[in-house]
């Protein structure tokens, strides 16, 4: 089974406006046939899933979502301590009332993911988890990688974040974690490549010795993880995931802004990285800003593969004529809207490529 979909209703950036088709819903473009909704929904693919588009469209709040609910279907979850479910998004909230979109407080408000034939529901409006029986002991396998680089700080971290207060939300208390279980007896055939390549790229092997990550070089030599590029950290953190078993299949990865201080030089290794998990049975979730990236992603993939587009983006909607007797809302308001596709020229304009436009036209034209 796989992440099907997710819904959203009143929380964070995400409001509650009419939507035809989960878009842009405007007077004089109503048809037959047509689906209305009045909150955010979106589907997923098995493969890989790239989520693109401008800063403050809710691409890292979808991903942390998804990691929230897959979380909570741990069986060992205790299910009277929903805060934890707030930690993940920020180690300020007290609860997740604070999640609640800004504009809409007082509304009916959720996040719902569907894995399967099951649901997850964190409902903020009534501070409850709905669904729970259904969801919990699925034990869904999941790795966050938060954009910032966490393993430079692993030195006594996880001890101090237990008695401070730190800086740090649940996604990035996790990655250390996970980085530091044990590796497994034996390597999958299917991840043997992937660690070889990972290898080669860095130059060696990770080891993590009084809770301090090394790059363990092939001469011999111990190199603290903080002193390496970020680039090769990236990867480092890879192949320490897949080496601990993190990354096989019925996984869901999902990864914040993979290029984010990545030579452009290595997108094709962490590009064919990514395909060949998914190959591997790992559904792989990315939030990215980078037009290269996402589409070499796309022209790397072979008819075997499935990836992904989905485009976010903020627009303003209308209550057509037709839908005013179900709603009290009158008014027009920016709100945030998707479009899906499998090739990034068919999610229509998009941030993203937009820039990356405007950008090259302005250096050609100097």
């Amino acid at each position: 089974m796989v992440i099907n979909a997710i819904d959203i209703l009143n929380v964070m950036v995400f409001g509650r406006q009419w939507r035809k088709n989960n878009g842009d819903c405007k007077q004089g473009e109503i048809k037959e046939g047509d689906k209305f909704s009045n909150g955010f929904h979106l589907e997923f693919c098995s493969g890989i899933n790239v989520l693109v588009g401008e800063n403050g469209v809710g691409k890292t709040t979808i991903l942390k979502m998804i990691y929230a609910a897959t979380q909570w279907s741990n069986e060992k979850t205790d299910p009277n301590k929903t805060k934890k479910l707030a930690d993940f998004f920020s180690n300020n909230l007290k609860d997740s009332n604070k999640l609640k979109n800004a504009d809409r407080n007082e509304d009916y408000c959720y996040y719902k993911v569907s894995y399967g034939g099951h649901t997850f529901m964190d409902s903020l409006s009534h501070n409850g988890i709905f669904d729970f029986d259904d969801w919990l002991g699925l034990n869904i396998q999941s790795v966050y990688i938060p954009s910032t680089e966490m393993l430079s700080h692993s030195k006594g971290f996880l001890a101090m974040n237990q008695k401070y207060s730190m800086p740090f939300d649940g996604t990035q208390t996790d990655i250390i974690v996970n980085a530091s279980l044990p590796e497994t007896r034996e390597i999958p055939a299917s991840c043997k490549a992937v660690l070889k390549e990972i290898s080669d790229a860095i130059g060696g092997t990770v080891i993590q010795e009084d809770d301090i990550f090394y790059v363990l070089k092939k001469d011999g030599r111990k190199i603290d993880f903080s002193l390496e590029a970020e680039g090769f950290r990236k990867l480092g953190l890879l192949w320490k995931l897949i080496r601990n078993g993190l990354l096989e299949n019925g996984t869901v990865s999902l990864w914040d802004e993979p290029e984010a201080n990545l030579n452009p030089e290595l997108y094709p290794l962490v590009v064919n990285i990514l395909l060949e998990l998914q190959n591997n049975g790992v559904q792989i979730f990315i939030a990215t800003h980078s037009y290269n990236f996402a589409k070499y992603l796309e022209i790397r993939k072979s008819g075997k593969e499935q990836v992904m587009f989905h485009n976010l983006y903020k627009g303003t909607s209308e209550i057509p004529d037709v839908l005013s007797d179900f709603s009290d809302e009158n008014y027009s308001k920016e709100e945030v809207y998707s479009t899906s596709a499998y090739k990034i020229e068919d999610l229509g304009p998009n941030h993203i490529m937009m820039a990356d436009n405007r950008l090259l036209d302005e250096v050609y034209n100097m």
